[in-house]
C-alpha cells in the first residue's frame, strides 16, 4: 500500500473508499493515524477478496509461510515451498503499476543482521537457500500490505567476486539482497560485540570482565568491528534505497545503522525496532559506548519498543546519560524530534488457527491425546538459553509435586528446549544443569510406566507444534527477562477447544499484553509458581473460558501484520510532524551573504550574547560533566583574535549582551574595545569606562529576600544544584542534579514561589532548560536593547546611522524579543528604517553606579524627533552634518532612532535553538566562531 504521506498534497484512491484523503485536511496527528487505520484495514479487506480469486495457490502460500519449526526430514521440501510463497506473495501488485485502481504498494526495506534464508554452497555458482529461524522471521513474513525486500547477512562468508555474484542472484529471486561479511568481521561483530556485550547487557546480566574476552579481544576492538559492520550494511541500503522507501532497521546489531543512513541521506524515512528489552539507563550507563550508541539510534525518525517500560528506560537513558530532554513522544535534541513509542509485536495468529483444521494437525492431536490420556500436559517451549528460566520452571514443577502428591500420576511437563550457541561454555554448563535437574526430578517422581518430565532438546515441526498446544492444558512461560516471547501467543491461537491456562512470567514483555487474562508470576519465586501451577491445574471452566477469550481476542487484533502496518504508518506521519515543524524551523545562517552585506555597510552593529555562544567547549567523555569547568564559563580561546579584529574596526560597534553578572563579563572581555550589557541588558558598560544601569527608576526589587530563601532552601535540598544571586534577578540551577530529581524539585519551587513570595509580586518566572529564574518585570534584553543604544550614541561611539546589524545569541524565549526589535516594517528590500518601538517607554537615562548604590535619573517625556526636508538632503549627500544634529536632538534611550537599517542587512541567529523566532541558526558555538572569523577576515581582505 502506498503511504499517503508520501508527499504533504498526495491522495490515494481506494476502491469503495472516498478520494478525500490529504494531510492538509487531517491536520492532527490522531486523525492522520485514524484515517490510515482505514486505509489499511480496507487494503487488508481488498487484498483478501482478491485472494479469494485464487484459493488454491493462497493456501499453499499461507500454509507453509513462516515454518518455522522443521524437523530435519521435513526442512527442505518445507522450505523450498515457504521461500516460493514468500517470493510469490510479495509480488502480489508488484512495481508502481495500479491494480483495478488500487494504489501499488510502498516499498519497506527490512534491514536485519539476519536474512530470512540461510544460504548453502553447492558449489561454484550454485546455493541451496534454507529458511532462518527467528522471532522477526515469524513476524514479517505474515506481512503483505508492503512491497517488502529484505537485507542482511546471508549466514555464509563468501570472499570471491564468482560466489557473490550468483549468491545475489539467487537471493534477488526471493527478494533479498545480502550483506558480505568476511569471518573477522564476523567473528569480532557478531559473536564478540552482540551476543557477548550486548546481548547480556540489555537482558541484565551484565558486562564480562575484560579478561574473559580473550576469544573476541577487547572491548575497543569489538566495538571498531561492530561500526564497521554497520557501515557495510549501510552501504549496502544506500545502493537499493529509492526514494520514498521506508527503511526499517532491527535489533541490537544495528544501533550505528540510523546514524549512517541519515549521513547518506536526511530526507531517508528511518525507523528502528528492537526486539530485545532495553534496560534501565543504570545498567546501560556501565556500557563504555553508551552516548555513541545511543545518539547513533536517536538518528532514527521513529524509535520503538515492545513494551512501554522499555520505551521508558530509553527515554531515560537519553535524559540521564546524554543531558537531553524526554517528552511524551520521545527525546528532543535542540529542536529535533526523535519520536519513541511502544509497538507489541504479534503473530500471524490466523496461520496457527487454520493449521488447526489440517488432517496431519488433527492426526498429531489424536496420538498425543491417546498418549497422555488421563493426565493433565503442562508445556514449555523454550531456546536452552540463560533468560529462560528454564531451571526455574523445573525446580517449581518440583516443588508443585512435592506439596501435592496426589498429583504426581496426573500431571506430565514436557519441555521443549531448542539448543542455542552450543559452543558457549556458558551454555554448555546450563544444558548440563538441566539435564541433572530433570534426570532428579524423573528419577524421585517416574515410574517404569512413566515419568513426570518429557525433555526434548530439539526443535518441532510446525505441525507438530500446533497439535502439541492444542493438547495442552498449562503453558508455563518463566523467562527472567524477554523481549516478547511468542509462544505465550502460539500457544493461545491453539487454545480454542480446550481454554488452556497461561502462567506468564511478569519479566516477559507479553505480560503487558497478556496479562490480564494469564497468570502473572516471578519466576525467582518459586513457591509463587508452584502454587499458581496449582490453581491453574483446577481453575474452573468458566474463569478459564474468560482468560481465554480475553487472550484470544488481543492475539487476533494485534497481529504481525497490524504491528508492521501500524510501526510504518506511525512512521511516515512522524515524517509529515517534522515537516510540519521544520516549517517552523528558520533556515540556517547564509554566512557568505552575511559577510558580503558586513563589507557593503557603512555602519555595523554586532550584538552577541555569551554563554553557549562564547563560550568553549567543556570536554565531557560520556556524560561526565565537570559541574566545576561548567560554572567557571570562558570565552572561547579561538576568538581572541577575530574578536579583537572586529572590536578595533571603526566601523563596526560590538556588544555583549548576557544574563551573567558584571564580573564574568569583565573577567572574559576586559581587554576588548567593546561594549558590555550584563543581566540581560540592566548593567551597562565601554570596556574603558565604568558600568551604569539602565534599570527604570520605579523598579521595585522588594521580593529579592522571600525569593532568596526559598531558593536557598532548595538549594539545600537537591544536590549538585547552585542559585544566583544578581541584581535584578535570582537564578535556581539545577543543570547538574539528578533529571528526574531535578524536575520534580523545580515543579516543587514553582508552586511554593507562586502561593508565596511572588504571589503579589511584580516578577516574571522564566523556566530555562535546567533552570528558574525569576526577574523584575520588564527585564528582558528586548526591553533593554533600546536604551543600550540610546546610551552607545550618547557616549559619541556611534559616528553614523547604524546599517547593518548582527544579532547572535542562546537566548531564552522570554529574551528573543531582541530579535523581533530590529525587523523592519516593511518586506526585505524595503527602504524603511526598522521599528522604532516607540510605544514603549524609552527615555529612562542610565546613571553611574557607585559601588554602594545605584542612583536613577527621572523619567523626562519627549517628543518623537523630526527633521526638515533640508536636514534630510544632507544626509543623501554623505556628509557628517546631519549626524550631528541628530545626536544632539537625540534624547537618551530612543536608540532606535539611529537605525538606517533595511531588511536584508539584518541577521538575527539563534545558536543551538531551532524554536526560536530569529531569522536563522546557527548550530553551536563553533558555528559563530567560524562565523566571526570570516568577518575578521573579510575586514583584513577588504
Amino acid at each position: 500500500m502506498c503511504s499517503p504521506y508520501l508527499d504533504d498534497i498526495q491522495t490515494t484512491k481506494m476502491p469503495g473508499i472516498v478520494n478525500d484523503y490529504n494531510p492538509a485536511i487531517h491536520t492532527t496527528r490522531l486523525e492522520r493515524l485514524l484515517r490510515d487505520r482505514e486505509i489499511r484495514r480496507s487494503s487488508r479487506s481488498y487484498s483478501s477478496n482478491e485472494d479469494a480469486r485464487d484459493a488454491n495457490r493462497d493456501i499453499d502460500i499461507h500454509r507453509n509461510r513462516n515454518n518455522i519449526y522443521l524437523s530435519d526430514a521435513d526442512k527442505r521440501s518445507g522450505d523450498e515451498e515457504l521461500l516460493d510463497g514468500i517470493a510469490e506473495s510479495k509480488t502480489l501488485h508488484d512495481g508502481c503499476e495500479k491494480k483495478d485502481g488500487w494504489p501499488s504498494k510502498q516499498r519497506l526495506l527490512v534491514v536485519a543482521n539476519r536474512l530470512p534464508v540461510a544460504a548453502v554452497r553447492t558449489g561454484e555458482d550454485s546455493w541451496q537457500l534454507e529458511i532462518s529461524a527467528g522471532g522477526l522471521v515469524s513476524a514479517l513474513l505474515g506481512v503483505n500490505e508492503f512491497e517488502t525486500r529484505w537485507i542482511g547477512w546471508a549466514g555464509v562468508n563468501v570472499p570471491d567476486e564468482v560466489g557473490q555474484r550468483s549468491l545475489t542472484e539467487a537471493l534477488a529471486e526471493k527478494r533479498c539482497i545480502p550483506v558480505f561479511l568476511d569471518e573477522e568481521v564476523v567473528h569480532q561483530y557478531y559473536n564478540g560485540y552482540c551476543n557477548n556485550i550486548l546481548w547480556p547487557l540489555f537482558h541484565y546480566l551484565g558486562l564480562p570482565q575484560e579478561d574473559r574476552l580473550a576469544t573476541t579481544r577487547s572491548f575497543q576492538s569489538q566495538f571498531s568491528a561492530y561500526k564497521k559492520a554497520n557501515q557495510l550494511f549501510a552501504d549496502v541500503v544506500n545502493e537499493h534505497y529509492e526514494e520514498g522507501d521506508v527503511v526499517w532497521c532491527h535489533d541490537y546489531h544495528l544501533m550505528f545503522l540510523p546514524k549512517y543512513l541519515k549521513k547518506y541521506n536526511m530526507q531517508m524515512k528511518v525507523g528502528w525496532f528492537l526486539h530485545t528489552p532495553f534496560p534501565s539507563s543504570e545498567i546501560h550507563r556501565t556500557l563504555p559506548s553508551r552516548s555513541k550508541l545511543l545518539r547513533s539510534v536517536l538518528a532514527a525518525d521513529l524509535v520503538g519498543f515492545h513494551t512501554y517500560d522499555y520505551a521508558r528506560h530509553f527515554v531515560s537513558a537519553c535524559t540521564r546519560i546524554l543531558g537531553l530532554e524526554g517528552t511524551p513522544e520521545g527525546v528532543e535534541d535542540q529542536g529535533k524530534l526523535t519520536r519513541v513509542a511502544a509497538f507489541p509485536i504479534g503473530i500471524d495468529s490466523s496461520r496457527f488457527i487454520r493449521a488447526l483444521e489440517l488432517p496431519e494437525v488433527k492426526d498429531h492431536i489424536r496420538e498425543l491425546k491417546e498418549r497422555f490420556a488421563g493426565r493433565k500436559v503442562m508445556l514449555g517451549v523454550d531456546r536452552l538459553d540463560m533468560i529462560k528460566g528454564i531451571p526455574q520452571k523445573i525446580l517449581a514443577f518440583e516443588k508443585f509435586l512435592e506439596e501435592n502428591p496426589v498429583w504426581q500420576d496426573k500431571v506430565v511437563l514436557l519441555q521443549i528446549a531448542v539448543p542455542t550457541r552450543t559452543d558457549v561454555p556458558e551454555y554448555q554448563k546450563l544444558t548440563c544443569q538441566v539435564h541433572e535437574i530433570v534426570g532428579r526430578i524423573n528419577g524421585r517422581f517416574g515410574t517404569l510406566t512413566a515419568v513426570p518430565i518429557h525433555h526434548l532438546d530439539r526443535s518441532l515441526d510446525f505441525h507438530a507444534l500446533c497439535a502439541l498446544y492444542a493438547v495442552t492444558d498449562v503453558a508455563l512461560v518463566t523467562s527472567l527477562r524477554d523481549g516478547m516471547n511468542l509462544v505465550s501467543y502460539e500457544f493461545v491461537a491453539c487454545q480454542a477447544e480446550k481454554k488452556g491456562v497461561l502462567i506468564l512470567s511478569e519479566f516477559a514483555g507479553a505480560a503487558q499484553s497478556l496479562g490480564a487474562g494469564a497468570i502473572l508470576v516471578n519466576p525467582w519465586n518459586i513457591t509463587e509458581v508452584a502454587a499458581s501451577i496449582g490453581y491453574a491445574l483446577t481453575m474452573p471452566a468458566d474463569e478459564r473460558e474468560k482468560r481465554h477469550q480475553h487472550n484470544f481476542m488481543h492475539i487476533t487484533t494485534h497481529t504481525s501484520q497490524e504491528w508492521a502496518g501500524t510501526f510504518v504508518s506511525e512512521l511516515n506521519d512522524t515524517i509529515v510532524e517534522a515537516q510540519l515543524r521544520t516549517r517552523q524551523i528558520p533556515p540556517l545562517l547564509p554566512t557568505r551573504v552575511a559577510v558580503e552585506r558586513y563589507l557593503q555597510s557603512k555602519n555595523r552593529l554586532l550584538i552577541l550574547g555569551f554563554n553557549a555562544t562564547l563560550t568553549e567547549p567543556v570536554d565531557t567523555p560520556g556524560r561526565r560533566i565537570d559541574q566545576f569547568k561548567e560554572m567557571e564559563v570562558k570565552l572561547h580561546p579561538d576568538l581572541k583574535e577575530p574578536l579583537n579584529k572586529l572590536c578595533n574596526d571603526p566601523k563596526t560597534t560590538v556588544v555583549i549582551l548576557s544574563g551573567s553578572d558584571r564580573k564574568v563579563l569583565d573577567e572574559n572581555f576586559g581587554e576588548y574595545n567593546l561594549w558590555l550589557a550584563a543581566e540581560h541588558g540592566m548593567f551597562l558598560r565601554r570596556t574603558k569606562g565604568d558600568w551604569m544601569t539602565t534599570m527604570p527608576e520605579n523598579l521595585h526589587m522588594d521580593w529579592v529576600d522571600s525569593v532568596k530563601h526559598v531558593f536557598e532552601y532548595f538549594t539545600e535540598r537537591t544536590p549538585r544544584s547552585h542559585f544566583e544571586l544578581r541584581r535584578t534577578s535570582l537564578v535556581w540551577n539545577y543543570k547538574h542534579a539528578d533529571v528526574e530529581f531535578g524536575r520534580l524539585q523545580a515543579k516543587d519551587l514553582l508552586q511554593h514561589l507562586w502561593t508565596g513570595p511572588i504571589s503579589n509580586a511584580s516578577v516574571d518566572v522564566v523556566q530555562g532548560g535546567r533552570s528558574v529564574e525569576v526577574r523584575a518585570v520588564g527585564v528582558t534584553k528586548g526591553a533593554a536593547i533600546d536604551r543600550i543604544l540610546g546610551e552607545i550614541v550618547h557616549s559619541n561611539d556611534v559616528k553614523a546611522p547604524i546599517d547593518y546589524v548582527l544579532c547572535v545569541g542562546h537566548f531564552l524565549p522570554k529574551d528573543e524579543d531582541i530579535y523581533t526589535f530590529f525587523e523592519p516594517e516593511l518586506p526585505v528590500g524595503g527602504a524603511t528604517t526598522s521599528r522604532a518601538k516607540i510605544s514603549k517607554p524609552r527615555n529612562q537615562t542610565a546613571s553611574k553606579i557607585s559601588a554602594q548604590k545605584s542612583s536613577f535619573r527621572p523619567f523626562v517625556q519627549k517628543a518623537p524627533q523630526t527633521f526638515s526636508s533640508s536636514e534630510k538632503k544632507t544626509t543623501s549627500n554623505g556628509n557628517g552634518h546631519w549626524w550631528s544634529m541628530m545626536r544632539d536632538r537625540l534624547t537618551v534611550h530612543e536608540g532606535s532612532s539611529v537605525l538606517d537599517l533595511k531588511g536584508e542587512n539584518y541577521f538575527s541567529c539563534a545558536v543551538g535553538r531551532k524554536r526560536s523566532s530569529a531569522r536563522y541558526l546557527l548550530g553551536s558555538p563553533a558555528d559563530v566562531v567560524s562565523l566571526l572569523k570570516e568577518l575578521a577576515d573579510s575586514l583584513s581582505q577588504s
